[in-house]
């Protein structure tokens, strides 16, 4: 085995690697057409809520369409099912015919208004009714300007979300991915829809592997700017960056610690790809494993007990996972000859990882508590999943159409969105934590 798997997993389909003519950071957003979204959801779930979202009063003439964005973000959730509410006029102080929705087959309803201010801002408000209890669920009010409108969108998805399965929403969060058109590469961050993107870093060189912080501040990520890979923190605020390993060799596959107080990552100082620990204040990395393989693509537990890897040690990239401290390694993937890219989910009860299935690359979930393996994707050129902080979604790059495109899927992949770009390849996602 030849370290062909490391370069066609973590690069494949990326350009041939030269020099960096210029890097700008939080370039203005003049490229801006390449990271526009278009959601498509497909697919229908098991046990999936009705619920009724009324166009907001006033939405027609605002800048964003407050109740399309509600609406597709619960469905993407995978939790709840849309019901026609064409024809409604309808405000967060009107009361529904409770009885009328019913017999329509919804089980919950939101109104609500957008409405302008004289200072430039907006006045965002809603209602959340329980249909089947007759229950006024309460409501909020946002103010906020014409930036954020998408943003109270999404906290009023949260709302929505927490207040009818008592599970925290998701929808506020935020995304990392990067796009290549023409010869530019670009790392954005964004909603969890992929919309409201902005660069945090352009390049005529590839950036790869960018990976959110725990605090949701910095994101680590790789450029080849140097003309080696090189790995850097960025502060996504302030566009400031910091270098983080440019050691001898190729420095690769960034993963924060739970803590946020150090990165595991891959180097090849000591001659071939081993798994090093870097301290973000400086200081010597250390070694964590002790192979004369190919060891990469590490990701920490949630609860910071065990690194997951990659390892051809058996012959064939599986993955496998250690103790922080290094130590002998325990192999966790046995079906398939071939997994890579293992991403934990924030609760701990989940593995995502990559498998090659007959030639194509496909997306599979372990149950780490019994071991058993469920293949959710039809697709055949997945890369790079993430997980949503609540667990529930997956984010991952794959190839429609021949063309690259980010996905979203429900853990039983029965529910999936298309979050397709106009203008340029879109890979390398990672989902951001809850904000803090």
């Amino acid at each position: 085995m030849t370290s062909d798997f490391f370069s066609q997993t973590l690069l494949k389909r990326r350009a041939t690697l030269k020099g960096l003519a210029g890097v700008g950071l939080f370039a203005s957003c003049a490229g801006y057409a390449f990271a526009q979204f278009r959601v498509e959801v497909s697919g229908v779930g098991l046990t999936q809520l009705p619920i009724a979202i009324a166009p907001f009063r006033g939405e027609a003439q605002a800048p964003q369409k407050i109740g399309a964005i509600v609406r597709a973000d619960l469905e993407r959730s995978g939790m709840f099912r849309a019901v026609d509410t064409a024809g409604l006029v309808a405000d967060e102080n009107t009361r529904p015919d409770l009885a009328s929705w019913r017999q329509k087959g919804a089980d919950a309803m939101v109104t609500g208004s957008v409405s302008p201010l004289a200072d430039g801002r907006f006045d965002v408000r809603l209602r959340l009714w329980d249909i089947v209890r007759g229950q006024d669920f309460g409501g909020q009010s946002y103010i906020v300007s014409q930036g954020d409108l998408r943003l109270s969108a999404h906290r009023i998805s949260d709302f929505v979300y927490e207040k009818l399965t008592g599970e925290k929403g998701i929808f506020s969060t935020r995304i990392a991915y990067v796009t290549k058109a023409a010869q530019r590469y670009n790392l954005w961050v964004a909603d969890s829809d992929g919309e409201g993107a902005q660069s945090a870093l352009t390049s005529p060189e590839p950036i790869i592997s960018p990976s959110w912080a725990p605090n949701g501040a910095q994101l680590a990520y790789v450029s080849f700017e140097s003309r080696k890979p090189v790995i850097y923190s960025h502060d996504v605020a302030t566009g400031k960056r910091r270098l983080l390993a440019n050691f001898r060799g190729s420095n690769s596959a960034p993963a924060w610690s739970p803590d946020g107080k150090q990165l595991v990552a891959t180097l090849s100082r000591a001659g071939g790809s081993q798994i090093f620990a870097i301290g973000l204040n400086g200081g010597d990395p250390k070694r964590l494993t002790q192979s004369s393989s190919i060891d990469t693509e590490p990701a920490y537990s949630p609860d910071g007990r065990y690194i997951y890897f990659v390892s051809d040690r058996g012959g064939a990239p599986q993955i496998y996972r250690m103790s922080p401290a290094g130590g002998n390694p325990e192999r966790v993937t046995f079906s398939g000859s071939y997994n890579i890219s293992p991403a934990v989910s924030p609760d701990g009860r989940w593995l995502a990882y990559v498998s090659r299935v007959g030639g194509a690359y496909k997306l599979h979930v372990m149950e780490l508590a019994n071991g058993t393996v469920t293949s959710i994707t039809d697709t055949t050129a997945d890369e790079r999943p993430s997980f949503a902080p609540n667990s529930r979604l997956i984010v991952y790059a794959t190839q429609q159409q021949g063309k690259e495109a980010l996905m979203t899927t429900t853990l039983d992949g029965k529910i999936k969105a298309r979050l397709s770009g106009v203008g340029g390849d879109i890979r390398e996602p990672d989902w951001g934590p809850f904000q803090r």
